[in-house]
């Protein structure tokens, strides 16, 4: 797997984090990694991207940053709206393949959602992964609503023909709700595709160090961690309707 390509349901899922822990977690296997956002909207030239933030969580990886756009919109938008040329799928997977030729493991972290429009032609994340032939990991939300959005996320992977290589929750919440404890068994079920980790809320505040040293134990052991999710969901299974 020299290249993940890392979306989410939406925006605010913690997919950034999720990259970062990912990120961690390969690095602590030992393996190099690189990070490649291809877009990245709403920051300034002066402030940091999400690719700096998995950086300064995970370590030592490389980064790389295609565009940047001020306004927190899709990129498409953002690029017409700041009169700046768009970043197309081809251009992200060039990019990505050249990494890969010289690190273990490249992450592509998306923007928004699977379908979120790069150009004005239409493309989008799924066309760079389509291009690279990259498994895709797809970033949900904990609580209600979340099977909807991820399996239609899912669906549309499979209509193409990529490979769906699981789903992590990108911040499970300290007291989780009745919604969330059942979705820990629906997520699998509708996706098709197992859950491959867990990310605590707050995981983004943690030092550094305590951030780089939890990181293995939120993902399974696919992500190079050693979450188990199983005992997970039997830990919070949800009490059956009396």
């Amino acid at each position: 797997m020299p290249v993940l390509v890392i979306t989410g349901t939406g925006t605010e899922v913690g997919k950034t984090v999720t990259t970062a822990a990912v990120a961690a977690a390969a690095l602590a296997a030992g393996r190099s990694v690189a990070v490649l956002k291809g877009a990245q909207t709403g920051v300034r030239p002066d402030e940091l991207g999400d690719a700096a933030e998995v950086a300064r969580l995970a370590g030592e990886v490389a980064v790389a940053e295609l565009a940047r756009y001020p306004e927190p919109l899709a990129p498409a938008t953002a690029a017409r709206r700041a009169g700046l040329a768009p970043v197309r799928p081809r251009e992200i997977a060039d990019a990505a393949a050249k990494l890969a030729t010289e690190y273990d493991l490249v992450l592509v972290e998306g923007a928004g959602g699977l379908l979120v429009r790069f150009d004005d032609e239409g493309g989008t994340l799924a066309d760079a992964a389509e291009l690279l032939g990259a498994p895709v990991l797809v970033v949900a939300s904990a609580g209600l609503g979340t099977l909807n959005t991820t399996e239609l996320t899912a669906r549309e992977l499979r209509r193409r023909g990529l490979d769906l290589a699981g789903v992590v929750i990108g911040s499970w919440p300290d007291d989780a709700d009745l919604a969330s404890r059942c979705n820990l068994a629906d997520l699998p079920e509708v996706t098709a595709a197992p859950l491959l980790g867990a990310l605590p809320a707050g995981a983004g505040a943690l030092s550094p160090d305590v951030f780089r040293a939890s990181a293995p134990g939120w993902l399974a052991p696919r992500l190079d961690g050693a979450w188990d999710a199983e005992a997970f969901a039997a830990r919070w299974a949800a009490p059956s309707a009396t």
